[in-house]
């Protein structure tokens, strides 16, 4: 199988590589897209393809300025776009495209499904509105699974990079008042849902890449703190994340309780259902 993957080079397209590396798969990394990038030239590239993977997006964590805001947008509009234009125009089209969005898209209160939900009134929410609408343009061409990512865990990056080594220290703590939706998901889980979905030619549609069991943001504050065997005595404000970050504080002080009705339903197991195993397996040493 020849897999195609934009994004390829961050914490969770770098997993996915050398996991389907390792089933002997053909893994290629989609060359960066953007406005002067050419849809014969992305044609090119996934000529022969079996999958396509799209990941391809600015970090959401940062301070919204006016430009990064567009930033953020275009990295994943103009990308989606011209990956559909090119599938619509390939002889040979791959059997399945798979683009990622976000748990941003929900509303952070109550709990949010795949078929139950409110979208969310902010930026965020926008962005993951329009970024998905893209990717279905290819639903007439070929089958369409698109990921709405939780907080992905693992031990080589994402946000446990930055903050293990503070919890280490003691620093660790709240951000702004804890009670905010943290739902989460092992990397490994993240892989094998991909596959799954791969593997499963009826499957298509939204799936919410949460572990089916969410904590808020003190539960897991207190979790991650009893594993490194620390206390977390501090807790981050609002108003100083606003300071920092302006409109982009709500990537951090804001949180879902996403539920991954989708994936449940359709038999998926989950290897990580559970927050303290997830963290024991990621901080062992």
């Amino acid at each position: 199988m020849i897999i195609a993957i934009s994004g390829s080079g961050g914490f969770i397209g770098k997993h996915l590589t050398a996991y389907f590396q390792t089933k002997r798969n053909d893994v290629r990394s989609i060359s960066r897209i953007n406005a002067k990038t050419s849809v014969t030239e992305v044609v090119s590239q996934l000529s022969g393809v079996d999958v396509i993977i799209n990941l391809a997006g600015a970090p959401i964590i940062g301070r919204w300025t006016k430009r990064y805001k567009k930033t953020l947008l275009n990295s994943r509009i103009i990308t989606t776009r011209k990956i559909v234009e090119a599938i619509s125009l390939m002889e040979k089209k791959p059997h399945v495209l798979i683009s990622a969005s976000a748990i941003g898209i929900y509303s952070p209160v109550g709990k949010q499904t795949e078929s139950d939900f409110q979208i969310a009134d902010d930026y965020l929410g926008q962005i993951c509105v329009a970024w998905e609408q893209e990717a279905k343009k290819a639903v007439p061409f070929i089958r369409v699974a698109i990921a709405r990512f939780g907080i992905v865990l693992g031990k080589e990056g994402g946000m446990l990079k930055r903050l293990l080594p503070l919890f280490r220290l003691s620093l660790g703590g709240r951000i702004a008042s804890g009670r905010q939706g943290f739902s989460w998901i092992h990397v490994y889980d993240v892989i094998h849902a991909m596959e799954f979905i791969i593997e499963n030619p009826a499957l298509s549609g939204e799936f919410n890449f949460t572990a089916p069991n969410v904590v808020d943001n003190n539960k897991f504050t207190e979790i991650l703190a009893k594993m490194v065997r620390k206390r977390a005595l501090l807790a981050v404000p609002s108003f100083a994340l606003k300071l920092l970050f302006g409109e982009g504080a709500i990537a951090v002080t804001g949180g879902q309780f996403a539920l991954p009705r989708h994936l449940a339903d359709e038999g998926f197991q989950f290897s990580y259902p559970d927050l303290k195993g997830a963290l024991d397996d990621i901080t062992a040493k």
